[in-house]
């Protein structure tokens, strides 16, 4: 069923794009600052993100933008690990203020494919289970440069646990650039 999910949301950029004026396509990288919320004791992860995306302006204000990206997320704490890697589509409808300026909202859905969480107390090593499917919302602002170059900054926040007991949502902040070729 997430599979299903995933493979839908991307299939539904691509038809939607493809109808938009103005394809963009391009790839980006940045830096995640993320953490856990409702855990205490942990500290943010930095990492890094990174993918392609595909988007295009369904009117002069109004864009819809998907992405495929890799991505770093968890927490740091003092008695081990909680290093998780996503690979995330984003659906984002871009609305633009001004020219090039624009602010960004939508769902995430990613699908865990690296979680090293480990905790060490005295000499025993616990792995921690965690949820393989992630959902976030996303909310954030970008400049798209007339030559090509995309900058933004959004926050993601997530609407399940990630640990399947107990409680915690993913939160990162990300700050990425990147260039379309189109």
């Amino acid at each position: 069923m997430r599979k299903f999910i995933l493979l839908a949301a991307v299939f539904s950029i691509f038809t939607l794009t493809s109808q938009a004026q103005g394809l963009d396509f391009g790839v980006k990288a940045g830096v995640n600052f993320a953490n856990i919320t409702d855990a205490s004791g942990l500290s943010n992860r930095t990492g890094f993100v990174a993918g392609v995306f595909l988007g295009g302006k369904l009117n002069d204000n109004l864009g819809l933008q998907g992405e495929l990206l890799y991505s770093q997320q968890g927490a740091e704490f003092e008695l081990g690990e909680f290093n998780l890697d996503y690979v995330n589509v984003p659906i984002l409808v871009k609305y633009y203020v001004a020219q090039g300026l624009n602010i960004q909202a939508g769902p995430q859905f990613g699908v865990l494919v690296n979680d090293d969480t480990q905790t060490v107390i005295g000499e025993v090593i616990n792995d921690i289970a965690t949820n393989d499917f992630d959902v976030s919302g996303v909310v954030g602002a970008g400049y798209d440069f007339p030559f090509g170059i995309r900058v933004s900054g959004r926050y993601n926040f997530g609407l399940n646990d990630v640990p399947e007991t107990g409680s915690g949502k993913n939160s990162v902040v990300t700050l990425a650039i990147g260039y379309s070729f189109l």
